[in-house]
Parts: C-alpha cells; sequence; structure tokens
C-alpha cells in the first residue's frame, strides 16, 4: 500500500511540474507573442531624468544613455527627442549629458521615468514632417488597414512597414528622405497595430501570418499606378517583406528590398525576448514550444528559418509561376552586432551566400531597429546609393 501511494505521490508530483512548466513556458512566450506596439522592448532599461537645461538633458549613467546617434525618449505622457552625448559638459559620476534637440509633447521633470526609442517623430506625415499627405483604408485579410500615403512623381512606390513593438510613427524617420528623392510612400499598418484588425488568436506570429497584410498593401499600391515596388521593412517588417517578395501574387513588381534588423529566426528572437525579461535558461525550450503550439510557427532549422529568407533559399529550384531563373530582387540589408532582440549572425550568413544579390550594411552601437538611429547620414547615404539604380 506504502509503494502504491508513494507511486501516486510521484505522479501527481510529475503531473503537477509538467503543468506548471507548461504555464510558465507559456508566460514567457508571452515576451514575443503579446508585444504591446510603442511601449519599450524587453531589456530597455528605464532612465531617470536628473535636470535639464538649455539643449541639455542629464539621464541615468548607463549603457543605453551612451549609444551614439540621434534617439526620442519618451517617458509616461512626455516625448523628446535627444542627440549625441555631450562628453565635455560637466556631469556627475552616475549621469550622462546627452543634447537635447526638442520636447515634443509633455515635460522632462527630474525623477521622471524614461527609456529611448527609436520613434524621433510622433504624429502623422502631416504634423511631424509637414509633408502632404492622405489617410487610406487598404481592404486587408482581416479587414480596412490604415495606412498613410505621401505622394511622389516616381512610379516605383516605398512601401514602409514597422516591427516588433513599433508603430508606423517608426517610418516618418526615413519618410523625409524617401520624399526628397520623389518617391510616393506607403506606410502600412498590419493586424494587431491600432486601428486594424485584430488577428483571433491576439498574437503576434512574427510575421509569419501578418505578411498577407503587407500583400495587400503591394496590391492597393499597384492598383493605384506603382509600377515597381520596394519593400522597406524593420525588425518583423522585414521578415514580412521576404515573405511577401517570396509568395505576394504581385511579387514581380517587387524591384528592391530594404531589410533592417531582420527577424531570420523566430526562435532565437523569442528566446531573447523572453531572457530580457528575466526568464530562467531552463525554459527558454519551453517557451519556444508554447509559442510554437498556440501560434502553429514552423520549426527554425539550425538558427535560419529557411523559408523567411525566400526568396533566396533555393530560389534556383523553385517551380512556381516566378519562374526558375528569376533571380531575388537586390537587396540591402542594414544591421549589427549590438542587435541582441534579433541577433546578426543570420544576416551575415545571408549577406555572404548571396553577394552578388545583397549589400550588408553593417551598423554598430545600435540595438534593435535602429540603425537609422545610430548614424542618420550614413543610413541615408546607404539608401541613396542603393535606391539611386532603381529609380
Amino acid at each position: 500500500m506504502r509503494t502504491v501511494k508513494a507511486t501516486a505521490a510521484a505522479v501527481t508530483a510529475a503531473l503537477a511540474a509538467g503543468a506548471a512548466g507548461i504555464v510558465a513556458g507559456r508566460m514567457a512566450g508571452d515576451a514575443g507573442l503579446k508585444l504591446p506596439p510603442g511601449r519599450p522592448l524587453p531589456g530597455e532599461p528605464r532612465l531617470t531624468v536628473h535636470s535639464t537645461a538649455a539643449g541639455r538633458i542629464a539621464l541615468t549613467r548607463d549603457l543605453a544613455a551612451l549609444r551614439p546617434g540621434t534617439y526620442g525618449l519618451t517617458g509616461d505622457g512626455s516625448h523628446a527627442v535627444v542627440g549625441p552625448v555631450l562628453t565635455a559638459e560637466p556631469h556627475s559620476a552616475d549621469t550622462v549629458v546627452r543634447r537635447l534637440e526638442r520636447v515634443t509633447h509633455g515635460t522632462l521633470a527630474p525623477g521622471e521615468k524614461v527609456w529611448l526609442t527609436p520613434n524621433v517623430y510622433v504624429g502623422d506625415p502631416g504634423s511631424a514632417l509637414g509633408l502632404d499627405h492622405s489617410d487610406v483604408d487598404i481592404p486587408g485579410e482581416l479587414g480596412l488597414l490604415p495606412a498613410w500615403f505621401v505622394p511622389g512623381v516616381r512610379d516605383t512606390w516605398v512601401i514602409a512597414v514597422h516591427g516588433l513593438g513599433a508603430t508606423r510613427e517608426h517610418t516618418l524617420n526615413v519618410m523625409e528622405f524617401l520624399h526628397r528623392h520623389r518617391f510616393p510612400v506607403l506606410a502600412t499598418t498590419h493586424r494587431g497595430d491600432a486601428g486594424a484588425p485584430r488577428p483571433a488568436d491576439g498574437l503576434n506570429h512574427f510575421g509569419e501570418t501578418e505578411w498577407r497584410d503587407l500583400d495587400a498593401a503591394m496590391r492597393y499600391a499597384v492598383s493605384n499606378g506603382a509600377r515597381q515596388l520596394v519593400l522597406h521593412g524593420w525588425s518583423t517588417g522585414a521578415t514580412m517583406a521576404l515573405r511577401a517578395a517570396a509568395h505576394s501574387g504581385v511579387r514581380d513588381r517587387v524591384s528592391g528590398l530594404i531589410l533592417d534588423s531582420p527577424v531570420l529566426s523566430w526562435e532565437l528572437t523569442l528566446r531573447a525576448l523572453a531572457a530580457a525579461r528575466h526568464t530562467p535558461g531552463v525554459l527558454l525550450p519551453l517557451a519556444v514550444r508554447a509559442a510554437q503550439g498556440r501560434t502553429g510557427l514552423p520549426s527554425d532549422h539550425s538558427g535560419l528559418y529557411a523559408d523567411r529568407t525566400a526568396p533566396y533559399a533555393d530560389h534556383a529550384d523553385r517551380t512556381d509561376d516566378m519562374g526558375p531563373d528569376r533571380p531575388p530582387p537586390p537587396t540591402l540589408l542594414l544591421h549589427g552586432p549590438d542587435d541582441t532582440i534579433a541577433p546578426w549572425g543570420p544576416s551575415r550568413r545571408l549577406a555572404a551566400a548571396h553577394p552578388d544579390r545583397i549589400a550588408l550594411h553593417t551598423v554598430r552601437q545600435a540595438p534593435h531597429a535602429a540603425m537609422w538611429n545610430a548614424d542618420p547620414s550614413a543610413y541615408e547615404e546607404a539608401l541613396r546609393r542603393f535606391l539611386t539604380p532603381l529609380m
């Protein structure tokens, strides 16, 4: 009898542990599947405002506060823009002084908690940049998708699509540059964004389903006069661009891809997001399995999900109507070694495997999807060189 009771107790304990592991894995997986737009990504530190003066702001001394370049500085109810670190300015040992470019709204009182964000602009192309634009609705698979359209004289349109934890305001960083070079720009939303349809499961699928909303934007552009398309995506928006270039019914119109911090391995990114929330390492495989079970995401083989790098994966063996001899579109890949959310190893391998089609612009000291922020001039020069033959 004692043996039976002991066995039953052991089985019960094992089942309880298994159930607890499943719950823990599910909660850890939420780090990637339920990222709220417009909030800091896991791991982005909160900084304290110590003081402000004319054109100056002192922040908590942290590696994030020392990043080179131009960033948005966001708090609860405030937004500002900060420029370079001012090393010559007097400061205490625990602070960093940066140039305060402008306060967009709210106040930056001492003691306020803020974080750096790639979003330098808030609002829309008109209010943020003074650009004429139209608010348009794109018919998508799940319903209407709000988008901004900034007109231009060229018949090559740039379709800009944001990624993890961001909103379409992120695309405003390059909007002025693209408008100056006379490209029509369509900045899209996708399922789960504010004002856009919500997916049935309420989860982010790392571009696996969201790419169909980009496909809808591509069809909208073609039906409204675009002869060629350049897809410019950040993070999972870059993943969506790769998927759309491989599978869209109008993929023959894609003349170029611009991929900023692409998520080429959803498993690596999910692990990184969960780890940034201090998930114990032993639970990270459970987080991946839980996410796969909830979303149906395919397994990520060898850390580089081949289908996400289509049309580069096995393009010579394609048998669809794209044709086996059609080369992948020219691609500009902007990424760097300091991206802890979408590790750049897969980007380097992809670029090295296709040096004739992919130009890799390496950006250092930039977090995820902030390649422009680290050095706007160098980023835009890379864009100019890439886009000039496509004009």
